[in-house]
């Protein structure tokens, strides 16, 4: 199959982090449309497990005016974050407190390939311990907590968790370790 063709982009907005554009295409029948594109650093999710415990962050989230429980991610700092992994250790103790001694790559995440080019990488946390939480000055009203593994999934199905990044992150969880069925 032939790929779209980028025939031009332009800048409709930008601000410290996020910039939008619109890309006009040539689509592979030769038909010509526009695309638009919100362009952001990847983020890292992580999600720190103790036993049968895991530990989630809730924040306000003005988007969707309201307050949402969901795993501890962020975006990363192009002059600070190398790799996944640093972006990862850094977000849970910023969030957290948590320091992970064991970070554990679980999958990466398209969070909305239909309009958004950043990816999310997904992290398994484990052997953790516990410190203050080092939170930038948006993250001030943030509430951490541990929940029990059947607390955390009757939260999915009662639509108390609605962060889909969060929710397919947990399905990696779930599925770690295990071998495909044919």
């Amino acid at each position: 199959m032939l790929a779209v063709e980028t025939l031009g982009s332009k800048r409709v907005y930008a601000n410290p982090w996020m910039m939008v554009r619109e890309d006009t295409i040539r689509r592979p029948d030769g038909s010509t449309g526009i695309c638009g594109v919100v362009d952001s650093p990847d983020i890292a999710l992580i999600i720190p497990v103790d036993d049968d415990r895991l530990h989630l962050v809730e924040q306000y989230r003005h988007p969707v005016a309201g307050r949402r429980w969901e795993f501890p991610s962020g975006s990363a700092d192009q002059r600070v974050d190398v790799d996944g992994a640093a972006l990862a250790a850094r977000e849970l103790r910023e969030e957290t407190g948590l320091v992970a001694n064991r970070l554990t790559p679980l999958g990466t995440l398209d969070v909305a390939p239909s309009m958004l080019s950043y990816q999310c990488q997904v992290f398994l946390a484990t052997d953790l311990t516990h410190g203050a939480p080092l939170r930038d000055l948006e993250e001030q009203d943030m509430r951490s907590a541990w929940f029990p593994r059947a607390d955390l999934e009757r939260m999915i199905l009662d639509g108390t968790i609605t962060d889909a990044k969060s929710i397919a992150a947990y399905t990696m969880l779930l599925l770690h370790g295990r071998t495909p069925h044919d």
